[in-house]
This record gives C-alpha cells, sequence and structure tokens, in this order.
C-alpha cells in the first residue's frame, strides 16, 4: 500500500508539472489580485501558473485586520465576489466585510477549479528576458532558497509575467536590477510605497495596475509599490479590481 500511495502522488505532480512548464500566464505570488487575475484568464481557456513562497495561497487575506479575521470591501468590488460565491454582509457607508478565511479559500478554491496551477512552497529567484521581453521565471523550492542551499533551478516559460508579490515588489525589483529595464513609473524605476491613506490607496492600487516592461505586469499591492501609491491596509476592493484589469491587459497583450 505505502508504494502505491507514493507513485501515485510522484506520477499524477509530475504530469501536472510537465503540463505547466510553459504558459500563457507566471504569477508570481498568490494573494488576491493574483488569484482574482489567475482564474479570470484561466476561464478564457489560458494555461496560467502561480508560484507561491509560502506554503498557504492566499496572501495577506488570511489575517483580516490584526488577526481579527474580517476584511472590508467597497460595493463595486461585490461583483467579484460573488463570481466566486463568497458571502459578505453590509457594514453601511457602502462598505461591506466579509470573513477573510472564507475569502482566501474561496479565491484559492475559484483560482484551482478554473484551472490554474497553484504552486506552493516555490520561490521566483530570477526572471528570464529575451529580445526586450520577460518571458519566464526561475524558480527553486522556498526550504532550498531559505537553508541558502547551493541548488540549481529549473525555467518556466511564460508569454507574460505578473509581480503579485505584494508589499516588497519582488519580481519588479529582479528585473530592473538584474536586466537593467526601465520600468513604465514616473521615474523609470521602483519608486516605493507610500504611507497609509486607505481612500487613496485602494484608487492607486487599480490605477498603478499596468505592464511596466513588455511581458511584465504588476497587480495589487506590488503595484503601488512599483509607482509610489499610498497603503490601504484590510480593506481589499482594489486588490480584486486590480486582479480583474490587469486580467483584461493580459488577455489582449497574448492573444495580439
Amino acid at each position: 500500500m505505502e508504494e502505491r500511495i507514493t507513485s501515485a502522488i510522484v506520477r499524477t505532480y509530475f504530469e501536472k508539472l510537465q503540463n505547466f512548464l510553459e504558459v500563457d500566464l507566471a504569477i508570481v505570488g498568490a494573494g488576491p489580485s493574483g488569484l482574482v487575475a489567475a482564474a479570470a484568464l484561466a476561464k478564457e481557456g489560458k494555461k496560467v501558473a502561480i508560484f507561491e513562497r509560502l506554503l498557504a495561497p492566499g496572501g495577506g487575506v488570511w489575517g483580516g485586520g490584526m488577526l481579527f479575521n474580517e476584511i472590508v470591501i467597497q460595493e463595486e468590488a461585490l461583483h467579484i465576489l460573488d463570481d466566486f460565491n463568497i458571502s459578505y454582509k453590509s457594514a453601511g457607508d457602502g462598505l461591506y466585510t466579509a470573513d477573510s478565511v472564507e475569502v482566501a479559500s474561496g479565491l484559492i478554491f475559484g483560482a484551482k477549479k478554473a484551472g490554474v496551477m497553484i504552486n506552493n512552497a516555490v520561490s521566483v529567484e530570477d526572471v528570464v528576458c529575451r529580445e526586450g521581453r520577460i518571458c519566464g521565471v526561475v524558480v527553486n523550492w522556498t526550504p532550498v532558497e531559505r537553508l541558502g542551499m547551493h541548488v540549481d533551478p529549473l525555467v518556466v516559460m511564460s508569454k507574460a509575467v505578473l509581480d503579485g508579490t505584494g508589499h516588497p515588489g519582488e519580481i519588479t525589483d529582479l528585473a530592473t536590477r538584474k536586466a537593467g529595464i526601465k520600468i513604465d513609473t514616473p521615474t523609470g524605476k521602483i519608486m516605493g510605497e507610500k504611507p497609509m491613506w486607505m481612500e487613496l490607496g485602494e484608487a492607486s492600487t487599480v490605477e498603478n495596475t499596468k505592464c511596466l516592461y513588455p511581458g511584465l505586469y504588476v497587480s495589487g499591492m506590488a503595484a503601488n509599490n512599483a509607482s509610489g501609491g499610498f497603503r490601504m491596509g484590510p480593506i481589499f476592493g482594489g486588490m480584486f479590481m486590480s486582479g480583474r484589469k490587469v486580467a483584461k491587459m493580459i488577455l489582449e497583450d497574448i492573444d495580439g
């Protein structure tokens, strides 16, 4: 029995991996904007792989506000929660609350059922840049990275890469440092995140969602980090709308 169980895991995992070595979109970070974007593109028949450094996908949603597992959403973003069958209730003044555990698990489940391959405990340590376009990611196991082991990575090629790594904006940072590219921000480089201002932060999250360089897109808080937007805390409507916006942009790009 034991060997059959092990064989089943190994066989089916590598079948799955083999099918996603070349994708339409590689998303780094399984936070809310990345999961929303992934599901939207997968529903359009695109091959999408997410690479999440942590064991549990979901990004910053799980903790709600200071570990109070509720988040706030504006009314204009509720249709996205409806798409994932996630429940919510009115909090007055055009604001709604939702259970953060339901939101995180609902987004993960929705993306997976749409056909997205979610790779957890996998870190992206580099990007692939060819002829003026970002066209892949270099991946390794997170434990390998954290233990500082000298283990060579593997590569997943993609038509586009989405930086959904949140506040650090790690993929944009990698691309600018290692590929030496100039990105589409007011300064041509990463501007850094401004302090907390919830109302403006929500708006700038969507506004700053864009293509920074051919093949390189940014969403969520990584978008604010790149273009100097405000932080917004445990209100997530902007994150959901950022994911939906970037999915549309990428779809138009890769469909030509």
